[in-house]
């Protein structure tokens, strides 16, 4: 599939994304229960995500450069711009972790990332990149998508759904059977 051309194949890697950050916060969440310790479990998980971003976002294009025989000039303003990007993304996994460790829950932390992001995107970009014409020539329904993702975060967090409440605790059978 070509990004490139005017088809829609961009779409399949569109929801390729779609997908697996959907599913990033719940399995960062998990990651961090799992680690057994509530003072220190989500740092144990944002290094492992650290660890899983060595293996695949510098091992995999590694191996991809060299296997196609690529030039190694590296300029220097592309290198600070990706390695920006770098540190946004590590910096909002870590947001996300210490969202949870004050009580955040996967619903609704990823709810308003996911619903905050694009309106930062969004406005950032129209910033940095003014359309032909500027910002009067930008139309309204975007900026009611903006209202209204803005809007979805809000209700989303207003209307959280109510903590599961704790498992009860079994009494072992031989203190139950006494009289």
């Amino acid at each position: 599939m070509s990004g490139g051309g005017p088809g829609l194949g961009w779409l399949a890697y569109v929801a390729l994304t779609i997908v697996t950050w959907g599913l990033y916060g719940l399995l960062l969440h998990a990651g961090q229960q799992a680690m057994g310790d509530p003072l220190n479990g989500r740092y144990k998980a944002f290094l492992f995500v650290g660890v899983a971003y060595l293996l695949t976002a510098v091992l995999a294009p590694l191996a991809l450069l060299v296997l196609r025989g690529a030039e190694w000039h590296l300029p220097g303003r592309g290198v600070g711009w990706s390695l920006a990007a770098g540190v946004a993304g590590a910096v909002g996994a870590l947001g996300v972790l210490l969202a949870f460790g004050a009580k955040g829950t996967p619903a609704v932390v990823m709810s308003l990332v996911f619903a905050g992001a694009p309106v930062v995107n969004a406005l950032v970009s129209i910033a940095i990149h003014p359309p032909a014409g500027g910002w009067g020539s930008v139309r309204w329904p975007f900026f009611a998508g903006i209202v209204l993702a803005a809007l979805g975060g809000f209700l989303v967090t207003l209307y959280r759904p109510a903590p599961a409440p704790p498992p009860a605790k079994a009494i072992p059978a031989a203190t139950a059977a006494r009289p």
